[in-house]
């Protein structure tokens, strides 16, 4: 998914007004608004199958997925973004009656774009990091098996474990999940008109 971000600076309150009319999504990093477009066939392919994946396995568990309908907002920056896909665990806190804004995300995934991957590396986890209740990023590539964990400890430092190619098991503590490579790209690179991962 791409971004292309705007030249004026906006307020949360401009922000929110405009978002809750609009039918595009936006992220509001320092004041900057990033229009998000559509992604590709394998970005589609990799979101559904990483919510479908770890929705499964938090069935009957104290958390809960959600797609990147909901907005997420990092309260000590004033950021909001659409993460590919949340999680919570507990009770779901949001911003204001309109329900629409979560605020206490326990886990955050994003399937990287080459237009992105800079952006959701750089400043979107710089702002994520400010999220107390955040224990786990999640990043996911496109181009090959290759998902990146980063956790924070009881110390509040990051530590950092990539699982890459298709026999590797990624694994997401924070919310006792893991995710097999293999499943999550079957048929992936088909899409792309390159082979398919075995």
């Amino acid at each position: 998914m791409s971004v292309a971000p705007s030249r004026r600076h906006w307020t949360a309150e401009q922000y929110l007004r405009i978002e809750r009319e609009s039918d595009l999504k936006h992220d509001l990093i320092n004041g900057v608004l990033y229009a998000m477009s559509g992604g590709s066939v394998a970005h589609a392919q990799l979101t559904a199958r990483v919510t479908s994946l770890i929705g499964r396995q938090l069935q009957g568990s104290p958390c809960d997925a959600f797609s990147s309908d909901l907005r997420v907002k990092v309260e000590a920056t004033g950021t909001y973004t659409y993460p590919d896909l949340s999680v919570v665990c507990g009770k779901a806190e949001v911003e204001d009656d309109r329900g629409d804004t979560l605020l206490n995300p326990t886990a955050l995934v994003e399937v990287l774009s080459p237009s992105t991957e800079a952006h959701d590396r750089g400043a979107k986890f710089e702002h994520y990091r400010r999220l107390g209740s955040l224990r786990d990023y999640v990043l996911i590539s496109q181009d090959r098996p290759l998902v990146e964990v980063f956790s924070r400890g009881a110390e509040q430092a990051w530590s950092y474990t990539a699982y890459e190619g298709p026999e590797a098991t990624a694994q997401v503590p924070a919310i006792g999940c893991s995710l097999e490579l293999t499943a999550l790209y079957e048929n992936v690179q088909r899409a792309r008109q390159e082979p398919a991962i075995p």
